[in-house]
């Protein structure tokens, strides 16, 4: 790594360990993976189509900006945000749409990331293009996975990684986290959190904020939704929240006829799975049965989010929901008819997503990314334009002492992800005289080959001796490796300051051996750095598909 005094160090994403090759040559070779996508997002033209094909649409929009309009009136969101929404009633008006599940108090730094990148990039587009366009995040309300959203993890004043928790609840078993209140537990949370905060000039309006949004009987997917608005809802991000009632008969079009076709949307995505393994890549999603991509909501009602998330399968030409028969015709004239019952699985959420709004590009993770390529020939199939796919940034957040640190000794990020001591032994052996190191690379050189010479002359007088020769070499080259080990404790004692501050830039960069933006809730961030963080961040993370950041705030 080389660097001065930049606030951004770029990180080719193709050296990180964990980047899979999908994600790789989506960055840097995009024809490998044309067939499977809508269009290169590096490129104009790409853009210009996807507009275009929106804009042919000719979609009522007014319907979906009530929606919109309501949620944010429910939530108080600011006046810029309303504005944004107001604008998808315009048919000239096109999307930028990402998403993620409800977090607890916002979820990883990943999720800001996203909706920075949606908000950056629809500003772009806009003014390349010359068409309104909206940044929209759709939260994930109806993923009914508790425990994947009931903690948040920070920094406390160590920089040790601390997770705040809500309590598991049998209550939510099965059903969208929309449908969880949050109880008196949620304030327990709330004061752990500010507990394991380091004391900053921030944390005290940081928490009111949080005990705002998150408050005692709000719902989960609400408090997020609400806390969202409250970091970036002046920025013009209008929040979706996808388990709203009244938002389902605008996509029972595509319910219905996923239940009319059904297995049609999960083997066309398995055959695209087959098709990216083929060519090298991975299948992110495996489908093995063929039932509808589709849950039914069951004990559901209109005047609340409630109900459990059951899965619809196939048996015998009917429909088996929880061990119960339903007559494939019955449960498609419920879908036309009751929308607010079902609810898209993993393949058939961008459909309605897009269905919903006039989406031109999503802004995906890395697992996103390689599941939505296996949906190009199931948007052909409801007659839905697939949008472009845009990686979302991606960063790790370091104080300057941090960056210097890296930069001063030529580390690069990936090195120090390892949770063992070779880097950091690597990087003290470097500190190490180069005298002290050639005297011992010149012992071994002159062991070797005095011992070659004596192994080849023990022949002449004793076969036998050749091999205890040999032995006799090894047990010496072991020798000297154990010195020079010890040679590196000795160098580690005398340089604790560089052990200390690697250790420290290894905590903060990947905590618990987790990369930071996945790992670390992004209220650690804004705890540390207040309201300047989200400026920053627009500022300093370029739109340059391919590189992950070091940004410093």
């Amino acid at each position: 790594m080389s660097g001065d005094s930049s606030v951004r160090v770029p990180v080719d994403i193709r050296r990180l360990p964990w980047v899979r090759r999908l994600a790789a040559d989506y960055a840097y070779d995009f024809r490998q993976l044309a067939p499977f996508y809508a269009g290169d997002p590096s490129d104009h033209a790409s853009w210009a189509a996807a507009i275009a094909r929106m804009q042919a649409r000719g979609a009522e929009r007014s319907q979906i900006a009530s929606v919109i309009a309501a949620q944010q009136r429910r939530r108080q969101a600011p006046a810029r945000a309303l504005e944004a929404g107001e604008q998808l009633a315009n048919p000239r008006t096109v999307a930028i749409v990402t998403g993620q599940q409800a977090g607890l108090f916002g979820g990883p730094l990943f999720t800001l990331l996203k909706a920075l990148t949606a908000l950056k990039l629809a500003d772009q587009v806009s003014h390349d293009h010359q068409v309104p366009v909206v940044a929209v995040f759709w939260i994930d309300a109806e993923d009914h996975d508790w425990n994947e959203v009931r903690s948040c993890t920070v920094f406390d004043d160590t920089l040790a990684p601390r997770t705040v928790s809500l309590p598991p609840d049998g209550a939510a078993d099965g059903a969208p986290v929309a449908a969880v209140r949050l109880t008196d537990a949620v304030v327990a949370a709330l004061d752990d959190l500010e507990r394991v905060l380091p004391a900053t000039e921030f944390r005290p309006s940081l928490v009111a904020a949080l005990r705002h949004a998150y408050a005692p009987g709000t719902g989960m997917a609400a408090a997020f939704g609400c806390w969202l608005e409250a970091v970036l809802g002046d920025r013009g991000l209008v929040v979706f929240d996808s388990s709203d009632p009244v938002a389902k008969p605008l996509a029972s079009g595509i319910f219905v006829r996923e239940l009319s076709m059904p297995g049609r949307t999960t083997s066309l995505a398995r055959a695209a799975g087959a098709d990216l393994v083929a060519c090298g890549y991975h299948a992110q999603v495996q489908t093995a049965a063929d039932g509808p991509a589709l849950f039914r909501l069951v004990g559901h009602d209109l005047e609340r989010i409630n109900g459990r998330r059951r899965a619809i399968q196939q048996q015998d030409g009917h429909f088996l929901i929880d061990g119960a028969h339903h007559e494939p015709a019955r449960l498609v004239d419920e879908a036309g008819h009751r929308p607010e019952g079902f609810s898209p699985n993993v393949l058939l959420r961008p459909l309605v997503q897009d269905t919903l709004f006039p989406t031109i590009c999503y802004v995906a993770g890395p697992s996103e990314l390689a599941y939505l390529g296996q949906l190009r020939d199931v948007y052909a199939h409801f007659g839905v334009s697939m949008p472009l796919m845009y990686p979302r940034a991606s960063a790790t957040l370091l104080d300057s002492a941090g960056l210097r640190f890296l930069t001063k000794y030529g580390l690069p990020i990936e090195a120090i992800g390892r949770q063992d001591d070779a880097a950091l032994n690597e990087l003290v052996a470097k500190q190490i005289p180069p005298e002290i190191e050639a005297s011992l690379a010149d012992a071994g050189r002159a062991i070797d080959a005095g011992m070659a010479r004596a192994i080849e002359m023990m022949p002449s007088l004793d076969p036998t001796l050749e091999g205890a020769a040999r032995t006799t070499l090894g047990r010496m080259q072991h020798d000297l490796q154990t010195l020079h080990g010890k040679m590196i404790q000795a160098a580690k004692k005398r340089n604790e300051t560089l052990k200390r501050q690697f250790v420290r830039v290894q905590a903060l960069a990947f905590p618990g051996g987790h990369a930071q933006e996945r790992a670390i809730g992004f209220v650690s961030f804004l705890n540390q750095y207040g309201p300047a963080l989200v400026e920053r961040l627009e500022d300093e993370l370029p739109l340059d598909i391919g590189q992950h950041w070091i940004v410093t705030v």
